[in-house]
């Protein structure tokens, strides 16, 4: 199902607009947040004879800690509760509560104890960090990640940028975080991720409704989701299910063409055509027997002249292919030189089909800037064109750092998406899919840490080429591959493990993920 993930601002807007809108007060709100905590907790642990220690700061979010804490006091917990600031400067809704635990006789400690607890909740800071944890805070964390108690933080664990999922300095390390209204992107990007522990987001009053038009930039998808497949015709037929032609695959590598068009067909486009060195011919036989082939010498580029010049029964056949195809995927192991240059020149200029551009394609546009202004003007007249690199080949294509991809991709891959008028996928632990002029990107959330092996890349630009054969469109097309090919990758593990599993594992697991999402159809 799709989900939204919201930043920090968004996440303000929408709880303002709750409250100034549907005219919910804030304490109520903060109510419901402290009961969906309490009783996350209670599920998780059980036992009310536990110690609990509520770390609370003077934002809203120590409002919802302590309240929290005065739920699990009156289902018989031991609570000790701590304010570290000053409570001068605490929200009106944070010194409510404090208020509320001392008419119930529970005292509010400025400093943390030296005794053990069963359970700490942790809420020091909410979804507003900007600045780095230090002073009596960074001591805290320290406290809390070394207590050896089960941590539960509230809304976002302290010290985590809602936006980028950034450590601010440093940051709890929760066993279980309960969100409200809707995840927050730091939940999602690492190395938030692996700080948030179990998630759990709660519906306290926060929901689409307080959009009020304005619905959230970023949104991933769940669980199952049928809308991410391409729709099937009862009586269709090879052709009518789409047509792919892969260009693909060099003289020393074989495998990239092999694990593409395989993939084509396993996400179920109707037929591949793959154009690929004359050594490969053997290979593809054997591992995609359902493949046309279109073959070139692969021994050695061509110096004097081009390929198309050199052989007049290719390129009448190249053309004729082009002709044939509904999508064209190029770039996965073809290499850089002269006649990978010249089939990704010609079919940038010489079709107008929907075109995904991988792995060398990419690297030959960042070393050749007539390339890339040749993608970005099939973009300008309306082209569908999708790319897919990965860090390394994105920073090579945007200019920049790998380290400097990774820190900003919630922001780079939407402007890449934009000067080059297309649609991006920036893969990585968490791949975003950016479009142009599109006001939504997507953050992936499916997908493991096996899925960082060799040839995995071209596995999912099959599946988005074949998407796009049976008619969906890039920005579609994309974000369903991406989706699946995370499913596909968890399927895989589930069964292989993470350390061993393979791409051409990915693809066996294709099926499944497809399945999967077929029956929530049905």
């Amino acid at each position: 199902m799709k989900q939204y993930a919201v930043t920090a601002s968004e996440m303000k807007r929408y709880d303002a607009n709750t409250i100034g809108k549907f005219q919910i007060p804030s304490l109520v709100l903060m109510e419901r947040a402290a009961l969906a905590t309490a009783e996350e907790i209670i599920r998780e642990r059980g036992n009310n004879t536990c110690r609990v220690l509520v770390i609370a700061g003077c934002g809203n979010n120590g409002g919802d800690g302590l309240a929290a804490g005065r739920l699990l006091m009156l289902q018989g917990y031991e609570v000790t509760c701590v304010l570290l600031g000053d409570e001068s400067k605490c929200t009106e809704e944070t010194a409510c509560q404090i208020r509320i635990l001392r008419e119930y006789g529970v005292p509010v400690n400025g400093i943390i104890q030296d005794r053990e607890y069963d359970i700490v909740i942790d809420a020091m800071f909410g979804v507003g960090l900007s600045r780095s944890v230090e002073g009596i805070f960074a001591d805290a964390v320290r406290r809390i990640n070394g207590s050896g108690a089960f941590v539960c933080s509230v809304d976002i664990p302290s010290g985590i940028n809602a936006d980028t999922g950034a450590v601010m300095g440093c940051a709890v390390r929760a066993d279980l975080t309960v969100t409200y209204g809707f995840r927050k992107l730091g939940h999602i990007l690492y190395p938030g991720a692996d700080h948030t522990g179990r998630l759990v987001c709660c519906n306290m009053g926060i929901d689409e409704r307080s959009f009020l038009g304005a619905p959230p930039r970023w949104f991933t998808h769940c669980g199952t989701d049928s809308r991410v497949l391409a729709a099937r015709k009862a009586d269709g037929n090879k052709g009518t299910f789409g047509k792919v032609l892969v260009i693909a695959g060099s003289g020393q590598i074989a495998g990239a063409a092999l694990l593409a068009s395989k993939s084509v067909l396993r996400i179920g486009a109707g037929m591949v055509k793959t154009v690929t060195a004359e050594e490969n011919k053997e290979a593809m036989l054997q591992y995609v027997p359902e493949a046309m082939l279109l073959t070139y010498p692969g021994d050695r580029p061509c110096e004097s002249s081009t390929l198309i010049d050199r052989d007049a029964v290719f390129a009448e056949r190249f053309k004729e292919a082009l002709a044939w195809a509904d999508c064209i995927l190029i770039g996965p192991g073809t290499g850089t030189d002269s006649r990978a240059c010249e089939l990704l020149r010609l079919v940038l200029t010489q079709s107008g089909l929907p075109l995904v551009i991988d792995a060398d394609g990419l690297n030959l546009m960042a070393c050749d800037k007539t390339l890339a202004m040749a993608a970005a003007a099939c973009g300008e007249h309306g082209r569908t064109v999708v790319l897919t690199p990965h860090l390394g080949e994105f920073a090579r294509l945007y200019g920049c750092s790998v380290a400097e991809a990774k820190e900003h991709i919630t922001e780079y891959p939407a402007r890449l998406a934009d000067s080059m008028r297309c649609t991006v996928v920036c893969k990585d632990a968490r791949t975003v899919v950016s479009e142009y002029e599109n006001s939504q990107s997507y953050v992936n959330t499916t997908g493991n840490s096996g899925m960082a092996t060799a040839g995995s890349g071209d596995v999912l630009a099959g599946m988005i080429a074949g998407l796009i054969a049976q008619g969906m469109s890039g920005w579609d097309a994309a974000v369903g591959g991406v989706y699946l090919h995370g499913v596909a990758g968890d399927l895989a593990a589930a069964q292989e493990t993470q350390a061993s599993m393979t791409a051409s594992d990915i693809i066996e697991h294709i099926r499944d993920a497809v399945l999967i999402q077929e029956r929530e159809e049905r």
